[in-house]
């Protein structure tokens, strides 16, 4: 069994350091945001931040791609993008189907670029 967790200490670390505070928070946040209108204006104002804070990582990996994704040809990321985003729209807003596509796309294209 302990080949299967490893170091012990590693874990405890992981827990204490990693996960407890980002959960202390997220229940504070739901116990907090229990009350907040969905329709309320400034529940609207943090979700129109959040997706603009998404569309503008997504841009700049697409331009700027990190690590193994550099690699890619520029033509297929933004054709996965694109392609993800009209199964999107076409599945009634599914986002588990907008990414798979666009991963999907990807993969085929890496496969058939080589």
């Amino acid at each position: 069994m302990s080949d299967f967790i490893g170091d012990w200490h590693a874990l405890l670390v992981l827990v204490l350091a990693g996960f407890l505070p980002n959960e202390i928070w997220r229940m504070l946040g739901l116990w907090l945001g229990g009350g907040v209108d969905e329709g309320s204006e400034l529940l609207i104002w943090v979700r129109a931040v959040a997706t603009a804070i998404l569309a503008g990582v997504i841009a700049q990996i697409l331009v700027l791609p990190p690590g193994a994704l550099a690699s890619v040809p520029g033509i297929l990321r933004y054709g996965a993008v694109a392609v993800g985003l009209v199964a999107f729209v076409a599945a009634k807003r599914s986002i588990l189907v907008g990414v798979v596509c666009g991963e999907l796309v990807m993969l085929a294209g890496q496969l058939w670029w080589r």
